[in-house]
C-alpha cells in the first residue's frame, strides 16, 4: 500500500510525529512524506506567533502554498497531520484539501498536536472539511517533540498497527 503523510508544522512536534509514522509504515509498503508551507510564513514566536496563526485559522484562511509535488492517483492512503490551532487544523491544511478534493476518494487517517485544547474538534472539523464521515485511524499527542514521552510512542505505534 502506498502512504502519503502530508503536513504542516511550525515548532516541529507535526514533523516528529510524520517522521515516526513513515519509519513505522515503511515496512509495509511506500511512503512519502510531504510537508506544505505557506508563500509567507506565519510569525512563530511571541504573541504575534498565536495571534497571526489563531486569527488565520478561525477565519478559515487558505494560503497561498509553496510549490510541492502530490498526484493522489499515486497513493492508497493519505494521511494528514496537524498542529491545533484554536480548536481547528491549520489554514495550509485548508488549501492544501481545497487544491486536492479528490483526496477523499483516498483511505484517510489524522493525527494531531497540540499544547493547548481542542484537539477532538479540530479533527471533527478535519474530517468535515474533507468530506468523510470518519477516520480510518486517529492519533492525538501533546507537544510530543518537546515532551519526549515513551506513552507517545506506543500511541504511535497503536495508530500505525489500524492502518497495516
Amino acid at each position: 500500500m502506498r502512504t502519503a503523510i502530508i503536513y504542516y508544522s511550525m515548532s516541529g512536534n507535526t514533523k516528529y510525529v510524520a517522521d515516526k509514522i513513515a519509519g513505522e509504515l515503511k515496512a509495509s509498503g511506500e511512503v512519502d512524506i510531504i510537508r506544505i508551507e505557506p508563500e509567507k510564513a506565519y510569525p512563530d514566536k511571541g504573541a504575534k506567533k498565536f495571534l497571526w496563526s489563531g486569527k488565520s485559522a478561525v477565519m478559515g484562511e487558505k494560503p497561498a502554498l509553496k510549490p510541492y509535488e502530490f498526484d493522489v492517483e499515486k497513493y492508497d492512503r493519505i494521511i494528514f497531520g496537524t498542529p491545533v490551532w484554536a480548536s481547528t487544523f491549520v489554514p495550509p491544511l485548508r488549501t492544501f484539501i481545497n487544491e486536492n478534493q479528490n483526496v477523499k476518494e483516498k483511505k484517510i487517517a489524522a493525527f494531531v498536536c497540540f499544547s493547548g485544547g481542542g484537539a477532538d474538534k479540530a479533527l471533527r472539523k478535519l474530517r468535515t472539511h474533507i468530506g468523510i464521515e470518519q477516520f480510518e485511524a486517529e492519533l492525538i499527542l501533546i507537544d510530543p517533540k518537546e515532551k519526549v514521552k515513551e506513552e507517545d510512542d506506543e500511541k504511535i505505534a497503536e495508530f500505525c498497527a489500524k492502518l497495516i
